[in-house]
């Protein structure tokens, strides 16, 4: 069943280019990322400006010397912050049984649409889910991103916070989207608050025994 979600404000095409954009410019800076700045900062250039700027601000960013230098404050800043974390599923469900559960039927939101994910990929993190929702199946992407919202815009918030060169790209996602509804904007400030749960189990096979275990991300 094709699922449920809001339109919005802007074309299939600029949502699916500044998904796009967005998946890129959020992986780890490699080289490959670097040979693509060009085409991005074209890309970006082109969407009205409410989506363009922050891109093209990631962008700049990105083009600075010291390859090295990036990737360590990309590390410091996705991968030891809790409020810094690309997996969405981490927001609302912590380190829980529930985030298995909900990493597998993400899971199955892929396979339903043919979509095969590496062995070392979740299906939660930011970068897949936005490459998806670009590439294979818009609505469900969308589902996807508006279900687990609100760890979104907590993750939106701290990027902004910190001054990371990243928020551009985080915010460019965020104005693609509806605007916040009430019982987002409680989660919201409940993670903002307490954080997300710490209960460290039950990831391993994504909560079912006849999955096999991946870690890591996009």
């Amino acid at each position: 069943m094709t699922p449920k979600v809001p339109a919005l404000k802007y074309s299939p095409e600029e949502v699916t280019a500044a998904w796009q954009c967005a998946s890129i410019l959020l992986d780890y800076p490699d080289e490959l990322l670097f040979s693509r700045l060009d085409l991005l900062e074209e890309v970006a250039a082109s969407l009205p400006a409410r989506i363009g700027t922050g891109l093209l601000e990631t962008i700049r960013y990105l083009r600075r010397p010291g390859v090295a230098d990036t990737q360590s404050q990309y590390v410091d800043t996705f991968d030891t912050r809790r409020r810094g974390c690309l997996f969405l599923t981490y927001f609302s469900n912590g380190e829980t049984r529930k985030r298995g559960l909900a990493l597998l039927r993400i899971k199955q939101v892929y396979a339903r649409a043919g979509l095969e994910l590496a062995p070392e990929q979740l299906p939660d993190h930011l970068c897949v889910v936005l490459e998806f929702g670009a590439l294979t199946d818009a609505k469900a992407g969308l589902k996807i991103i508006l279900d687990n919202r609100a760890g979104l815009e907590l993750l939106r918030l701290h990027l902004r916070e910190t001054g990371s060169a990243w928020s551009g790209a985080v915010e460019s996602v965020c104005s693609t989207l509806p605007l916040l509804k009430g019982k987002d904007h409680e989660i919201v400030a409940r993670l903002i608050a307490e954080g997300p749960a710490d209960e460290q189990v039950g990831l391993d096979t994504y909560g079912m025994p006849d999955l096999a275990p991946i870690q890591g991300g996009a």
